[in-house]
């Protein structure tokens, strides 16, 4: 698929503004594994916390759901996050703004930027928004934004393309 038909399409699908719900980075951050390793030094001396969630890693902040097998986040002196979650699959949801509505992603290792709200899917990246899905190697989700990016790795087999499903919308009787 062409960079340019991919955009489009891309732009297709998300057309109506959703961002993620604003309250969610205000709230805590719950998390539920079988075991768990936290480096609790180095805050003060400028360095990052890091801990590591094993075995039926559930995360949630407000709307946001994250399940994975494994999961390490890494702190800075700030408080923002970056959750990087591996499993077979990573799921990922949370509710848009003023929507009653989720966006939905799946893939084998999942990157999370609180400070930017940007998620990432790597291998076997799927992401949903009511009945809208696109799927690829790679897909880059900037949830604040909604700018999306799919690519199909380096791989350009057929079984490797980035595919979307778009649902009509449904038309105004003015229109």
């Amino acid at each position: 698929m062409k960079p340019f038909t991919l955009l489009f399409l891309l732009g297709v699908l998300f057309t109506n503004p959703v961002l993620a719900e604003r309250a969610d980075r205000d709230k805590p951050v719950h998390l539920e594994s079988d075991r768990a390793t936290v480096k609790n030094t180095g805050l003060s001396n400028n360095e990052n916390r890091v801990s590591v969630f094993t075995g039926n890693v559930v995360l949630t902040q407000g709307t946001m759901t994250i399940r994975s097998d494994k999961m390490e986040i890494e702190e800075n002196k700030n408080g923002f996050q970056n959750f990087i979650a591996y499993g077979n699959l990573v799921s990922y949801r949370q509710k848009s703004e003023g929507k009653n509505e989720y966006v939905e992603g799946w893939g084998e290792r999942m990157e999370f930027d609180s400070k930017t709200d940007k998620v990432e899917f790597f291998k076997q990246a799927r992401l949903r928004r009511g009945a809208d899905e696109v799927h690829g190697e790679y897909i880059s989700y900037e949830s604040t934004t909604e700018f999306f990016q799919v690519n199909n790795g380096t791989n350009t087999n057929a079984k490797n393309r980035v595919r979307a499903v778009i649902q009509q919308k449904k038309k105004k009787k003015n229109e």
